[in-house]
């Protein structure tokens, strides 16, 4: 069975697609099958894989509301990637009124996930049905968080989210662990909110080592390559290799 993995936190800006994009890129390169899952409606991975959203003839909705096949892109920088755009919005409204709707995402993948040892999916930042079905469908969550006081104070609702799914729908569903993202470690309070982030939340699940904060991951997004590709020897490179091995190993 593949690991299917939900970065997942409810914040926007926390860096959850490109965290999504970078460690499915290191996994492919590290050998594993990886296939990664955007259902986000903004559809930035899509974008930043280098598939256009306007220009989709099909999408994860299809899937979702139409009980199409997997609309699967191959072979991008050594990972497949099902797509999204906008019109997963609309997809959201009739979902709503959809008979077993939490277990669309499940079913759907169920058919293509033995291909795969890593499946990705990266979650609108929203406590929304998107995000539901993700969790549902996951044998896993990560949990990207930024290191910023404003970040941290949303922990507990987060926390509370993933409780409630997993004692009401997915019992198998565990935290894989927690990844501090944009990291200034130079400013006392990204010293200081990492320390809480190790102290409160490392009873609940690992902390990887913390992301620094770049402007070369927004760079590399706008080439629409992974930072391994447009930077190799970027520091942050060997962070994400260490928590793609750290994966591997769970």
């Amino acid at each position: 069975m593949p690991k299917i993995i939900s970065l997942f936190n409810q914040a926007g800006g926390t860096g959850k697609t490109t965290l999504t994009q970078n460690l499915g890129y290191q996994l492919a390169h590290h050998g594993s099958r990886v296939l990664l899952v955007d259902i986000d409606p903004q559809a930035s991975l899509t974008a930043f894989m280098g598939v256009e959203p306007f220009e989709l003839p099909q999408t994860i909705a299809d899937s979702l509301l139409k009980d199409a096949p997997l609309p699967i892109h191959r072979n991008i920088y050594g990972v497949d990637l099902v797509p999204a755009n906008i019109l997963l919005s609309a997809a959201e409204v009739q979902l709503h009124a959809a008979i077993a709707r939490e277990w669309r995402l499940k079913q759907i993948l169920a058919p293509v996930q033995e291909s795969y040892d890593f499946i990705l999916i990266d979650c609108p930042p929203t406590l929304g049905i998107f995000s539901i079905l993700s969790l549902v469908a996951s044998t896993h969550v990560l949990v990207p968080i930024q290191t910023h006081f404003k970040a941290f104070l949303g922990v507990e609702l987060l926390l509370d989210s993933i409780r409630q799914v997993r004692e009401r729908i997915n019992p198998e569903l565990s935290i894989l662990g927690v990844v501090p993202v944009m990291h200034e470690g130079r400013t006392s309070q990204g010293k200081v909110i990492l320390e809480g982030i190790h102290e409160q939340l490392g009873v609940v699940a690992p902390i990887f080592p913390a992301i620094p904060r770049s402007i070369t991951f927004a760079d590399a997004s706008m080439e629409r390559k992974p930072l391994a590709l447009y930077e190799p020897r970027h520091p942050a490179v060997e962070i994400l290799e260490l928590i793609a091995a750290k994966l591997e190993e769970v």
